[in-house]
């Protein structure tokens, strides 16, 4: 089947209301497609759901180890982090043990994602600085290879040594030529893959020996998932309802990667429309069927089958996923 399939519905009472279409590919260790769901050979733009990639020549290069990095930077250089303090204050650290400041990073500045950080700064009067942008660990990432790679400070441009080795990184997961870039909400490059090329590359992730670069991301992952999202964000609630058994990462546009090391397995999700709620149901249904999230889990009900209020907070109907996914 090369066209997107039924993965959401939204009902209001009695009747089928909206539905969000899309593809999905659950990949095994040696690349197969175990299941899929629309066109595996999707071209499609990961978005930060890939940040795993990109971080890996951080490891593999030796900066991290060089630099002395934690688990918890790890998890952010992955993250798409709420701009809470704890994000905030740990990138800004990050930035001083590289004799930097927030002017450093090319990510662009924006309101935090975290309604408490967001409502105090408004109150205060407060503007953002990059560090709140939610993609600024993965910038302090970028500095930190680019300074270990004697780079200059361009470590955005896709000529640059930082992106040329994201790339590498990239396709040899992929076990694909990309076939190009866009240029995404941080101004960093991201890189094209099929569907497939993606799963299979999550899935080497999940096979990959306990010491392997792409082992040490997932489990800072698993093991500080409050820093790769946030608070009531759905990668954080998803990561702690599976006790830490797999690394889960969203990225713009209605895109999910998913690491179960467990299984040896990857999942990659994209919502044609590009919904972020559509993409959450999915993706947790898919891991409900794959039996690594409880299906009464508070996280699963959440996502799955969410109640839809109206402004007088009356239930008006509710989320669920379609047939063809269960």
């Amino acid at each position: 089947m090369s066209q997107p399939v039924p993965m959401v519905e939204i009902w209001r009472g009695p009747f089928l209301e909206s539905m969000h279409t899309g593809h999905a590919v659950i990949c095994d260790a040696a690349g197969g497609i175990i299941e899929a769901w629309g066109n595996p050979d999707q071209v499609v733009l990961s978005r930060s759901s890939s940040k795993m990639i990109q971080a890996l020549p951080l490891i593999d290069s030796g900066a991290a180890d060089a630099m002395g990095l934690t688990p918890q930077h790890l998890a952010l250089a992955c993250a798409s982090h709420g701009g809470a303090p704890m994000h905030t204050q740990r990138v800004q650290a990050w930035l001083e043990t590289l004799d930097l400041t927030d002017d450093a990073l090319r990510c662009g500045a924006h309101m935090p994602y975290d309604p408490v950080t967001h409502d105090q700064m408004l109150i205060a009067g407060e503007k953002p600085c990059q560090r709140h942008n939610n993609c600024s660990g993965k910038h302090a990432g970028f500095l930190t290879l680019s300074k270990h790679l004697g780079g200059d400070s361009g470590y955005i441009d896709t000529d640059h040594p930082v992106q040329k080795a994201v790339l590498e990184a990239f396709e040899r997961l992929t076990s694909e030529t990309s076939p190009g870039f866009g240029i995404d909400g941080c101004s960093a490059p991201n890189f094209a893959s099929s569907l497939h090329g993606m799963a299979r590359a999550m899935a080497r992730f999940a096979a990959s020996p306990e010491d392997s670069a792409e082992a040490r991301l997932h489990q800072a992952m698993r093991l500080h998932p409050e820093l790769v999202a946030g608070e009531n964000r759905a990668c954080t609630d998803l990561m702690r309802a599976t006790d830490g058994k797999v690394a889960i990462k969203t990225g713009a546009e209605g895109f999910f990667n998913v690491i179960i090391p467990e299984q040896k397995i990857g999942i990659a999700l994209k919502i044609t429309d590009g919904t972020t709620r559509a993409s959450e149901c999915a993706i947790a249904a898919i891991l409900v069927k794959l039996g690594v999230l409880a299906p009464d889990h508070p996280a699963t009900m959440k996502y799955v089958n969410a109640p839809i209020l109206n402004r007088r907070g009356v239930t008006t109907g509710h989320m669920r996923a379609a047939p063809a996914l269960l």
